[in-house]
C-alpha cells in the first residue's frame, strides 16, 4: 500500500486523542533503535519470554517500519504501558493489517489507546480496513474486539503458528479468530441474548452448555472458559479438551455462513448468520 494523502474524520482523530488522554498515557510512533528495542523487551515481558528470544525481535520491527508498517508505544511518563505493530493490507482492499497490540494493564484503557492510533495511522495511508487474529478461548479480548471496538469475526484459523514456546501459549494448539475492523463506520456491537438459545447443540468440556442456536437457526451462541490463559497453566488437558469443542462449533458455523458478532461479559459469543463482512467503501 503506497502512501495516500487521505483526510482523517476530525471526530476519529478526536476519540484517538481523548482515549489516549482518558487512559493517561502518550501515543507515538517509533523508528528508532532505542525505541523500537523498547518495545521489543516489553512483547518479551507480555509473552513472558527471555530477553534472548523475543516473540518480536527489534531487527524484524524496525524492518517492517522501513517497509511502511508502524510500531507505536504508548508511555505513562516514562514508562511503556503498551506498544503495537501493524502493517499494509492488500492495496485493492484498501486493508491493513495489525500484527500486534498489546498493554501492560487490562483495566486502563491502554489498549484502546492504542487501537485507535493505529486506526489513525491505517487511514491516513488509505487502508478502510484493519485485520487482526486473537485466541478465541480468550473471553476478555473477544470482547473488547468485538463489543468495545465494534470489529466482526470473518474467519476461524485451525492451529495458525503451530506449536508455541512462549510462557503464555506453550503447550496447546494455536487456534485463531481473525476479526475485520470498518476504520471508517464500526459496526455497532451486536447486543448479547439474555436468554439462554433456545436449541442446546453441544455440551463443554466441564459438563455444562456450550453452544446452541435460536429458534429460527440464524444465530448461535458459544461460551468459552471464564480464564483460559489460567486454565492452560492449571490443567493442559482440560484446555486443549476447550479448544477442540470450541473449534468445532467455530468451524461448523463458519462453513455455514456465520460471522462473529458479539460478546457478552458472562463469556457467550455470538454469531449471526447472513452477516456481511466489512469491506471498503
Amino acid at each position: 500500500m503506497t502512501r495516500v494523502t487521505t483526510s482523517v474524520p476530525a471526530a476519529i482523530r478526536d476519540l484517538a486523542a481523548g482515549a489516549a488522554h482518558a487512559a493517561g498515557v502518550t501515543l507515538r510512533p517509533v523508528d528508532d533503535v532505542a525505541g523500537i528495542a523498547e518495545v521489543a523487551d516489553f512483547f518479551c515481558d507480555v509473552w513472558k519470554t527471555p530477553r534472548s528470544t523475543p516473540p518480536y525481535p527489534a531487527e524484524v520491527l524496525h524492518s517492517l517500519v522501513h517497509a511502511g508498517g508502524a510500531v507505536h508505544a504508548a508511555h505513562d511518563g516514562a514508562r511503556l504501558a503498551g506498544a503495537s505493530v501493524a502493517v499494509p493490507g492488500e492495496p485493492e482492499r484498501r486493508d491493513s493489517y495489525s500484527l500486534v497490540a498489546a498493554a501492560a494493564a487490562s483495566d486502563r484503557g491502554v489498549g484502546h489507546a492504542v487501537k485507535q492510533a493505529q486506526r489513525v495511522w491505517a487511514l491516513e495511508r488509505g487502508a478502510r480496513t484493519m485485520r487482526w487474529t486473537f485466541d478465541p478461548l480468550v473471553g476478555r479480548n473477544a470482547r473488547f474486539n468485538l463489543a468495545k471496538l465494534g470489529a466482526t469475526g470473518t474467519e476461524y484459523l485451525v492451529d495458525f503458528y503451530g506449536p508455541m514456546a512462549d510462557g503464555v501459549n506453550d503447550g496447546d494448539e494455536s487456534d485463531r479468530l481473525t476479526v475485520t475492523w470498518d476504520l471508517l463506520t464500526p459496526r455497532p456491537a451486536e447486543p448479547a441474548p439474555d436468554a439462554p438459545p433456545s436449541r442446546l447443540t453441544h455440551r463443554a468440556p466441564d459438563g455444562g452448555p456450550l453452544a446452541g442456536r435460536d429458534a429460527d437457526d440464524r444465530r448461535l451462541r458459544c461460551r468459552v472458559p471464564a480464564d483460559a490463559v489460567a486454565l492452560r497453566a492449571a490443567d493442559p488437558a482440560l484446555a486443549r479438551r476447550w479448544r477442540h469443542a470450541v473449534r468445532e462449533v467455530f468451524t461448523e458455523a463458519f462453513a455455514e455462513g456465520f460471522a462473529v458478532t458479539g460478546m457478552s461479559r458472562d463469556g457467550w459469543y455470538t454469531l449471526t448468520r447472513g452477516c456481511e463482512e466489512a469491506g471498503p467503501r
